[in-house]
Formats: structure tokens, C-alpha cells, sequence
């Protein structure tokens, strides 16, 4: 993102909803709303005709959920981030999305900072979920608390201290780019040590790789 703005498709099926969320994004003059959708399918229609930057998504929305449309525009505009917009309530569909490509979660009853920061994270490739999220992925991921903590410590005992230092960046939801300034690498060398975290761990995405970091206590949320 090189001095253009980001931007965001916002998809949700009440006007009022869309409306706030627009205001937020919109006090940031790096964000700007190029599209909404009041359903899913109507959400994949404006990516594949905008190609944004980010795709905002409610999860309950009529004709298409937002899980749906997340895999879809994935599918056909692979270069459009997908952020799933959510409450507490639906924190269930939370892990179902994983599979389906989405790399930020965020709370629509959350700060409107995060709100902003969570859009500009997966714009810029990261992965960004909410701390109050991440804790219950974390619990509906099934199994004692414990028991994952247990297991995800094994998972990541093989990596090396450089390894579990992009671990934990991943789970802070940073970019390669962000990672490469923070351990003060170049971005080449982060791209390597990603992918062979993700190949460790046997993760599909920098998502599930947090939700590991988050579960062997290298990142806390607030």
C-alpha cells in the first residue's frame, strides 16, 4: 500500500450497520468505502466488479452468509484480503472461516481504532484478529484450554528461536513487511521463515499459525 488508499468493500445486511462502520472507516484518509452489499451475493458481485483491497464482511447476511462469500471471493478475486466483521454471538462460524481464507476478525461492537487497524493489517497482508476474538476462537477450536496449550507448545518445541520470533509476530498479526522492520531483516528472508513456519506446524494460513502462537502463550491478548 504505497500512498494510495486502501480499498474496502463493506458487506452487511443492515443499513445502519454499514452506515457506522462507514462513518469510522472513512475518518481514515489512508481507508476509503468503494462499495457496500446488503447480502453475500451481492458482496461477491461488487469484488469481482471493484477489486478491493479489503473485503469487510458481516457473517449473518440473506441469499449468501458471509462465510460463503468469503470462500467465493477468495475464489474469484485472490487479490481482495477478506476480514470477517462479527459478535460475540456468532463466535461459533469463527473457525469455519479459517478454512475459508479470511485473515482478520474483527468486533463490531470494538474500538473504532481496531476497527481501522484490523482493515489496515490484512490490506498489508497480515493477519489481524481482535484480542476478545482470538479468545474465543481459541475456545471454540474444541478441547480443554489446557490440553491446547499443551499441544500447541509441542507443535512449535521444534521451531527454532527465530522461528518462534516470527511465530509470535504472526500472532500480533504483522506483515512480512512488519516482521522484516521488528526483527530488522529483509522482507525476503521473513517470506522464507513464514513459509517454513507454516510448513512446521502444518497450518494452511498465517491465521491458524496465530491461533497456534496465541494457544503456546507467545502472544497475549489484552
Amino acid at each position: 500500500m504505497t500512498g494510495e488508499a486502501i480499498r474496502v468493500l463493506l458487506a452487511d445486511d443492515e443499513a445502519m450497520i454499514r452506515a457506522g462502520v462507514r462513518a469510522i472507516l472513512s475518518a481514515d484518509p489512508g481507508i476509503e468505502v468503494v462499495a457496500e452489499a446488503a447480502d453475500g451475493r451481492e458482496a461477491v458481485e461488487a469484488a469481482q466488479a471493484h477489486r478491493p483491497d479489503v473485503a469487510l464482511l458481516d457473517i449473518r447476511m440473506p441469499r449468501l452468509d458471509g462465510l460463503a462469500a468469503c470462500e467465493e471471493i477468495r475464489r474469484t478475486t485472490p487479490g481482495t484480503a477478506v476480514a470477517i466483521l462479527t459478535t460475540f454471538s456468532e463466535d461459533a462460524y469463527i473457525s469455519r472461516a479459517l478454512g475459508g481464507g479470511a485473515t482478520g476478525f474483527l468486533l463490531k461492537s470494538g474500538d473504532p481504532y481496531e476497527l481501522m487497524a484490523g482493515v489496515r493489517a490484512v490490506a498489508d497482508g497480515g493477519a489481524y484478529l481482535s484480542p476478545k476474538v482470538a479468545r474465543h476462537v481459541i475456545a471454540e477450536l474444541g478441547g480443554e484450554r489446557m490440553t491446547r496449550g499443551t499441544a500447541a507448545r509441542a507443535r512449535t518445541a521444534g521451531l527454532t528461536a527465530r522461528e518462534r520470533e516470527v511465530l509470535a509476530l504472526l500472532g500480533e498479526g504483522l506483515s512480512n513487511a512488519g516482521i522484516a522492520r521488528r526483527l530488522h531483516l529483509v522482507e525476503g528472508t521473513v517470506k522464507g521463515y513464514v513459509s517454513a513456519v507454516l510448513d512446521r506446524l502444518e497450518v494452511g494460513n498465517r491465521v491458524q499459525a496465530a491461533i497456534i502462537a496465541y494457544e503456546a502463550g507467545l502472544v497475549t491478548g489484552d
